[in-house]
C-alpha cells in the first residue's frame, strides 16, 4: 500500500483468497481495519521507524517557516509589484520560545532533540511520562494537555490517530492557545477540528499555522485554509526524501516476502 491505496476492504478481501500480507508505507495504520484484515488471516506490517528522522526534521522546518514567515518573504522578494522591503515586517523569534510537543514518540522525541538545539524551552503531553534519562534533552511533562497549550508558543502535534485523538484540538483547545502561538501538524490531518481552525485564524484566536496534513489531502481548492496568509501548507512530505522513500519500499519488500514464505513478518503490525 502506498498513500493508502488500494483500499483494503471486505470486497477486496473476498476477491483475494491467497492473499497472505498486506505491507502498508508509513507509520500511521488509521486506514486499515485491522480486526477484518485478522479475519481473513492477513498480516499486516508498516514501517514506522524508518520514517521518523525526515518527519522531525519537517517538523522543525515548518516551524522554522512559519515563524520566519518564509513563505510570505519569498513572495514579497519575488513579486513584480515589490520596490521596497518593509522595516517594519516582522517574524517571531524562536530560540528561548516554548514548543510544546504533544505526542512523545520516536519522531515527537527527534522533535525535542531539535528543538535544544535552538535554545527552546520543551514542553510535552503524553499517554505516559518518559523515563527521567530519556527527559535529560530538557523536556518537561505535562499531564494535562491544557497545561501545555495555555504555555507554549508552538504547539507541535506528533500523534497517531486513533479514536482518541480524533480530533484531539478543537475549539476549546484553540482558545486555550496564545494568541501569539502556533500550531503544527506533522501527524495526521483528522487529530485537528479543521473548521475550528480556520476560525480561529481568521479571528486571530492562533497566530498562525503550519500543516504538512489535511483532511482531505489535497484541500479542495475554495477551502477557505487556502485562502490565509498565517497559514503553511505541505503536501504530506514528512517522509519525503530519496533515501527513506527508497528504505520505506525495501522493508516493504522484505516484510512480504517474509509472509510468502511462511516467516515471522518484520515490523508486523499486531
Amino acid at each position: 500500500m502506498w498513500y493508502h491505496k488500494p483500499a483494503i476492504n471486505e470486497e477486496l478481501l473476498q476477491s483475494l483468497p491467497n492473499l497472505k500480507v498486506v505491507a502498508s508505507s508509513g507509520v500511521g495504520i488509521d486506514h486499515l481495519d485491522l480486526k477484518l484484515l485478522s479475519s481473513y488471516g492477513v498480516k499486516v506490517s508498516n514501517t514506522p521507524f524508518i520514517v521518523s528522522t525526515d518527519t522531525a526534521d519537517m517538523g522543525m522546518a515548518l516551524l522554522l517557516a512559519s515563524s520566519r514567515r518564509l513563505v510570505e518573504g519569498h513572495e514579497m522578494a519575488v513579486s513584480p509589484d515589490t520596490e521596497y522591503f518593509p522595516a517594519d515586517w516582522l517574524g517571531f523569534e524562536v530560540s528561548g520560545a516554548t514548543l510544546g510537543i504533544v505526542g512523545m514518540g520516536t519522531i515527537g522525541y527527534k522533535v525535542a532533540e531539535r528543538a535544544k538545539a535552538f535554545e527552546m524551552k520543551i514542553l510535552y503531553h503524553n499517554r505516559n511520562q518518559r523515563k527521567k534519562e530519556e527527559e535529560a534533552i530538557g523536556a518537561v511533562y505535562c499531564k494535562k494537555i491544557d497545561d501545555l497549550l495555555q504555555q507554549s508558543d508552538f504547539v507541535l502535534l506528533a500523534v497517531n490517530l486513533t479514536p482518541q485523538t480524533h480530533k484531539l484540538i478543537g475549539k476549546r483547545e484553540l482558545e486555550l492557545m496564545k494568541p501569539t502561538a502556533t500550531l503544527i501538524n506533522i501527524s495526521r490531518g483528522l487529530v485537528v477540528d479543521q473548521d475550528a481552525l480556520v476560525e480561529a485564524l481568521q479571528n486571530k484566536v492562533i497566530k498562525a499555522a503550519a500543516l504538512d496534513v489535511t483532511y482531505p489531502e489535497p484541500l479542495p481548492r475554495d477551502h477557505p485554509l487556502l485562502k490565509l496568509k498565517n497559514v503553511i501548507i505541505t503536501p504530506h512530505i514528512g517522509s519525503a526524501t530519496k533515501k527513506t522513500r527508497w528504505v520505506m519500499m525495501e522493508e516493504m519488500a522484505e516484510s512480504i516476502e517474509a509472509g510468502l514464505a511462511g516467516l515471522p513478518v518484520p515490523r508486523e503490525v499486531l
